[in-house]
């Protein structure tokens, strides 16, 4: 069993009041497009972000599941720097079935 680090708990609790009340979870394919903009100029791994964002998000009860089926892709998500207003931009949107066979 994976324990969560400290910092990703705290994320998870940070992230709590900016999360919508939404009557059912998500559970048909979406594009998942993540901006972060870091306070710091230090590398970081945008697949470990993405991780994260997806796990908290499951939490939430936002997905149902962050499996394939249902976060096809990350398509535009990107890391920026913004020392000033460190911040995650998440937008979401159905991916109809017929763009998924391209």
């Amino acid at each position: 069993m994976i324990i969560p680090s400290k910092l990703y708990k705290q994320y998870e609790k940070d992230c709590k009041e900016y999360i919508p009340d939404i009557d059912k979870p998500i559970n048909y394919p979406i594009n998942l497009k993540c901006i972060y903009y870091m306070p710091t100029r230090r590398r970081v791994d945008l697949v470990n972000l993405l991780e994260a964002t997806c796990d908290m998000l499951v939490h939430y009860n936002i997905l149902e599941d962050d499996n394939s089926n249902i976060v096809c892709s990350h398509n535009g998500s990107h890391v920026y720097y913004d020392k000033e207003n460190p911040r995650t931009e998440i937008e979401i949107e159905r991916v109809e079935a017929n763009e998924l066979h391209k």
